[in-house]
Protein backbone atom coordinates (compact mmCIF):
# COMPACT_ATOMS: atom_id res chain seq x y z
CA UNK A 1 0.00 0.00 0.00
CA UNK A 2 1.29 3.56 -1.14
CA UNK A 3 2.06 5.66 2.09
CA UNK A 4 0.14 8.78 1.59
CA UNK A 5 1.14 12.22 3.19
CA UNK A 6 -1.14 14.82 3.73
CA UNK A 7 -0.34 18.00 2.31
CA UNK A 8 -1.24 20.63 4.52
CA UNK A 9 -1.68 23.76 2.01
CA UNK A 10 -4.36 22.68 0.39
CA UNK A 11 -6.06 19.70 2.79
CA UNK A 12 -8.05 21.02 5.44
CA UNK A 13 -9.30 24.46 4.36
CA UNK A 14 -11.55 25.13 6.47
CA UNK A 15 -9.25 25.35 9.22
CA UNK A 16 -6.68 27.68 10.09
CA UNK A 17 -3.26 26.28 9.01
CA UNK A 18 -2.18 25.27 13.09
CA UNK A 19 -4.72 23.12 13.48
CA UNK A 20 -4.45 20.98 10.49
CA UNK A 21 -1.72 18.46 11.84
CA UNK A 22 -4.15 17.46 14.30
CA UNK A 23 -6.61 17.28 11.24
CA UNK A 24 -4.23 14.85 9.65
CA UNK A 25 -3.11 12.80 12.50
CA UNK A 26 -6.86 12.28 13.37
CA UNK A 27 -7.67 10.69 9.84
CA UNK A 28 -4.33 8.58 10.37
CA UNK A 29 -1.64 10.65 8.14
CA UNK A 30 1.55 9.76 9.43
CA UNK A 31 3.92 12.67 7.01
CA UNK A 32 2.70 16.05 6.05
CA UNK A 33 4.19 18.33 3.13
CA UNK A 34 3.95 22.20 3.47
CA UNK A 35 4.74 24.10 0.50
CA UNK A 36 5.12 27.34 1.72
CA UNK A 37 6.22 27.00 5.72
CA UNK A 38 7.77 30.31 5.98
CA UNK A 39 4.92 32.63 7.37
CA UNK A 40 5.72 30.43 10.33
CA UNK A 41 8.25 30.18 13.16
CA UNK A 42 10.54 26.74 12.42
CA UNK A 43 10.22 25.97 16.12
CA UNK A 44 6.25 26.71 16.11
CA UNK A 45 6.48 24.19 12.88
CA UNK A 46 8.25 21.48 14.49
CA UNK A 47 6.56 21.56 17.91
CA UNK A 48 3.00 20.97 15.73
CA UNK A 49 4.87 17.96 14.37
CA UNK A 50 6.08 16.72 17.41
CA UNK A 51 2.33 16.91 19.31
CA UNK A 52 0.53 15.38 16.11
CA UNK A 53 3.48 12.32 15.44
CA UNK A 54 3.58 13.97 12.23
CA UNK A 55 6.95 13.66 10.19
CA UNK A 56 7.62 16.60 8.09
CA UNK A 57 8.88 15.34 4.01
CA UNK A 58 8.46 18.63 1.72
CA UNK A 59 8.53 22.21 1.32
CA UNK A 60 8.73 24.07 -2.05
CA UNK A 61 11.53 27.33 -2.42
CA UNK A 62 10.11 30.02 -3.11
CA UNK A 63 8.13 31.56 -5.66
CA UNK A 64 9.57 35.11 -6.71
CA UNK A 65 7.18 38.27 -7.01
CA UNK A 66 3.60 36.75 -8.55
CA UNK A 67 3.13 40.01 -10.17
CA UNK A 68 5.89 39.20 -12.80
CA UNK A 69 4.77 35.83 -12.90
CA UNK A 70 8.49 34.56 -11.70
CA UNK A 71 6.52 30.72 -10.34
CA UNK A 72 10.75 30.57 -8.84
CA UNK A 73 13.93 31.85 -9.35
CA UNK A 74 15.86 29.25 -10.16
CA UNK A 75 16.11 29.90 -13.74
CA UNK A 76 16.32 33.56 -14.21
CA UNK A 77 19.67 34.66 -15.12
CA UNK A 78 20.72 37.29 -13.49
CA UNK A 79 19.03 36.41 -10.40
CA UNK A 80 21.83 33.74 -8.92
CA UNK A 81 22.11 35.91 -5.76
CA UNK A 82 18.35 35.77 -5.48
CA UNK A 83 17.65 32.25 -5.85
CA UNK A 84 20.60 31.33 -3.72
CA UNK A 85 18.95 33.82 -0.85
CA UNK A 86 15.34 31.54 -1.17
CA UNK A 87 17.16 28.16 -1.52
CA UNK A 88 19.03 28.76 1.57
CA UNK A 89 16.10 29.84 2.76
CA UNK A 90 14.30 26.71 2.12
CA UNK A 91 17.25 24.39 3.47
CA UNK A 92 17.31 25.94 6.49
CA UNK A 93 13.46 25.36 6.95
CA UNK A 94 13.24 21.60 5.60
CA UNK A 95 16.77 20.23 8.30
CA UNK A 96 14.45 22.20 11.03
CA UNK A 97 11.75 20.75 10.48
CA UNK A 98 13.38 17.13 9.84
CA UNK A 99 12.35 17.21 6.20
CA UNK A 100 13.41 15.39 3.26
CA UNK A 101 13.00 17.01 0.14
CA UNK A 102 13.17 20.46 -1.16
CA UNK A 103 11.30 21.17 -4.64
CA UNK A 104 13.48 23.66 -6.12
CA UNK A 105 11.18 25.65 -8.70
CA UNK A 106 12.57 26.93 -11.78
CA UNK A 107 10.38 29.44 -12.65
CA UNK A 108 8.89 30.56 -15.95
CA UNK A 109 11.23 31.97 -19.11
CA UNK A 110 11.32 35.41 -19.39
CA UNK A 111 9.77 37.06 -22.98
CA UNK A 112 13.44 38.72 -23.43
CA UNK A 113 15.32 35.35 -22.71
CA UNK A 114 15.83 32.31 -24.55
CA UNK A 115 14.67 29.32 -23.11
CA UNK A 116 18.28 27.66 -23.50
CA UNK A 117 19.97 30.40 -21.41
CA UNK A 118 17.43 29.57 -18.65
CA UNK A 119 18.00 26.08 -18.24
CA UNK A 120 21.75 26.63 -18.38
CA UNK A 121 21.28 28.63 -15.52
CA UNK A 122 18.80 26.60 -13.81
CA UNK A 123 21.49 23.64 -14.18
CA UNK A 124 24.44 25.69 -12.88
CA UNK A 125 22.25 27.08 -9.85
CA UNK A 126 21.34 22.99 -9.43
CA UNK A 127 24.94 22.00 -9.58
CA UNK A 128 26.16 24.67 -6.70
CA UNK A 129 23.49 23.53 -4.48
CA UNK A 130 23.01 19.87 -4.57
CA UNK A 131 26.68 19.38 -2.94
CA UNK A 132 24.92 21.80 -0.04
CA UNK A 133 21.70 19.90 0.38
CA UNK A 134 23.47 16.13 -0.06
CA UNK A 135 25.42 17.52 3.09
CA UNK A 136 22.00 17.74 4.94
CA UNK A 137 21.10 14.14 3.66
CA UNK A 138 18.20 16.37 1.92
CA UNK A 139 17.12 15.38 -1.83
CA UNK A 140 16.26 18.18 -4.18
CA UNK A 141 13.24 17.69 -6.60
CA UNK A 142 11.98 19.37 -10.01
CA UNK A 143 9.05 19.23 -10.77
CA UNK A 144 7.54 19.11 -14.33
CA UNK A 145 3.78 21.70 -14.16
CA UNK A 146 1.47 22.00 -17.02
CA UNK A 147 1.25 24.86 -19.13
CA UNK A 148 -2.24 25.35 -18.06
CA UNK A 149 -1.50 26.38 -14.80
CA UNK A 150 1.70 27.24 -14.93
CA UNK A 151 2.18 29.28 -18.54
CA UNK A 152 5.72 29.56 -19.88
CA UNK A 153 7.33 27.34 -17.05
CA UNK A 154 11.01 26.30 -17.76
CA UNK A 155 10.07 22.33 -17.90
CA UNK A 156 6.77 20.69 -18.33
CA UNK A 157 7.23 17.55 -19.47
CA UNK A 158 8.97 14.23 -17.90
CA UNK A 159 11.36 13.88 -21.36
CA UNK A 160 12.50 17.68 -20.47
CA UNK A 161 12.68 16.95 -16.53
CA UNK A 162 14.79 14.00 -17.12
CA UNK A 163 17.08 16.09 -19.25
CA UNK A 164 18.04 19.10 -16.65
CA UNK A 165 18.41 15.87 -13.97
CA UNK A 166 21.13 14.45 -16.29
CA UNK A 167 22.69 17.22 -16.63
CA UNK A 168 23.14 18.21 -13.33
CA UNK A 169 24.36 14.88 -12.53
CA UNK A 170 24.32 14.59 -8.61
CA UNK A 171 23.23 11.81 -6.80
CA UNK A 172 20.70 13.74 -4.34
CA UNK A 173 18.15 15.66 -7.71
CA UNK A 174 14.96 13.47 -8.77
CA UNK A 175 11.65 14.15 -10.09
CA UNK A 176 8.96 14.76 -8.48
CA UNK A 177 6.02 13.46 -10.75
CA UNK A 178 2.74 14.65 -9.76
CA UNK A 179 0.08 12.45 -11.46
CA UNK A 180 -2.37 15.59 -12.01
CA UNK A 181 0.39 17.97 -14.02
CA UNK A 182 1.24 14.94 -16.45
CA UNK A 183 -2.42 13.93 -16.81
CA UNK A 184 -2.72 17.61 -18.19
CA UNK A 185 0.66 17.21 -20.19
CA UNK A 186 1.27 13.89 -21.23
CA UNK A 187 -1.44 11.27 -20.01
CA UNK A 188 -0.30 8.16 -20.21
CA UNK A 189 0.23 7.99 -16.35
CA UNK A 190 0.92 4.34 -15.97
CA UNK A 191 3.44 3.96 -18.93
CA UNK A 192 5.63 7.57 -17.97
CA UNK A 193 5.61 6.16 -14.49
CA UNK A 194 7.54 3.29 -15.46
CA UNK A 195 10.03 4.90 -17.94
CA UNK A 196 10.93 7.43 -15.22
CA UNK A 197 10.68 5.31 -12.35
CA UNK A 198 14.42 5.04 -12.29
CA UNK A 199 14.93 9.21 -11.11
CA UNK A 200 11.02 9.28 -9.41
CA UNK A 201 11.75 10.90 -5.85
CA UNK A 202 8.51 11.58 -4.89
CA UNK A 203 5.04 11.25 -6.21
CA UNK A 204 1.65 13.77 -5.77
CA UNK A 205 -1.65 13.42 -6.68
CA UNK A 206 -5.24 15.27 -7.33
CA UNK A 207 -7.74 14.91 -9.71
CA UNK A 208 -8.55 16.47 -12.90
CA UNK A 209 -10.47 18.51 -13.55
CA UNK A 210 -10.34 20.40 -10.72
CA UNK A 211 -7.36 18.96 -8.50
CA UNK A 212 -9.82 17.23 -5.87
CA UNK A 213 -10.20 13.94 -4.17
CA UNK A 214 -9.14 10.55 -6.30
CA UNK A 215 -12.90 9.71 -6.49
CA UNK A 216 -13.48 12.75 -8.91
CA UNK A 217 -12.57 13.46 -12.33
CA UNK A 218 -10.93 11.43 -15.50
CA UNK A 219 -8.06 9.63 -13.80
CA UNK A 220 -8.63 6.20 -12.50
CA UNK A 221 -5.78 7.17 -9.44
CA UNK A 222 -6.52 3.86 -7.60
CA UNK A 223 -5.69 1.88 -10.11
CA UNK A 224 -2.57 4.05 -10.42
CA UNK A 225 -2.07 3.19 -6.39
CA UNK A 226 -1.24 -0.08 -7.15
CA UNK A 227 0.63 0.53 -10.10
CA UNK A 228 2.96 1.83 -7.64
CA UNK A 229 2.75 -1.05 -5.54
CA UNK A 230 3.22 -3.43 -8.54
CA UNK A 231 6.55 -1.12 -9.20
CA UNK A 232 7.95 -1.64 -6.10
CA UNK A 233 7.75 2.31 -5.39
CA UNK A 234 8.72 2.33 -1.52
CA UNK A 235 8.43 6.12 -1.44
CA UNK A 236 6.07 8.97 -0.45
CA UNK A 237 2.79 9.94 -2.47
CA UNK A 238 1.57 13.26 -1.73
CA UNK A 239 -2.11 14.35 -1.35
CA UNK A 240 -1.78 17.87 -2.89
CA UNK A 241 -5.58 18.25 -3.59
CA UNK A 242 -8.40 20.83 -2.29
CA UNK A 243 -11.47 19.08 -1.10
CA UNK A 244 -14.38 19.79 -3.54
CA UNK A 245 -16.77 19.90 -0.57
CA UNK A 246 -16.43 18.71 3.33
CA UNK A 247 -12.82 17.58 3.74
CA UNK A 248 -13.99 15.04 6.32
CA UNK A 249 -16.65 13.42 3.57
CA UNK A 250 -14.13 13.70 1.01
CA UNK A 251 -11.52 11.28 2.67
CA UNK A 252 -13.71 8.32 2.03
CA UNK A 253 -11.34 7.29 -0.83
CA UNK A 254 -8.60 7.51 2.33
CA UNK A 255 -10.89 4.46 3.98
CA UNK A 256 -9.72 1.54 2.10
CA UNK A 257 -5.99 2.73 2.74
CA UNK A 258 -6.67 2.16 6.43
CA UNK A 259 -7.36 5.74 6.92
CA UNK A 260 -10.42 7.60 9.04
CA UNK A 261 -13.21 9.64 7.89
CA UNK A 262 -14.96 10.35 10.88
CA UNK A 263 -14.66 13.43 12.26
Amino acid sequence: MPKFAANLTYMFPELEPKCRFSAAAKAGFKAVEILRPYDFEKNEVKALLNDNGLQFLLLNTRGGNPDKNERGLGALPGREADFRQTFDQALDYVVALGGRFIHVMAGTVPEDIASEACEDCFVENLKVVAPVAEAEGVTLLLEPLNTQDMPNYLHTNTDHTRRIIEAVCAPNIAMQYDFYHMQVMQGGLARHLETNLDIIGHVQFSSVPGRHEPQHGEVNLPFLFQRLDELGYDGWVGCEYSPKGDSWDGLSWAVPYGFNAER
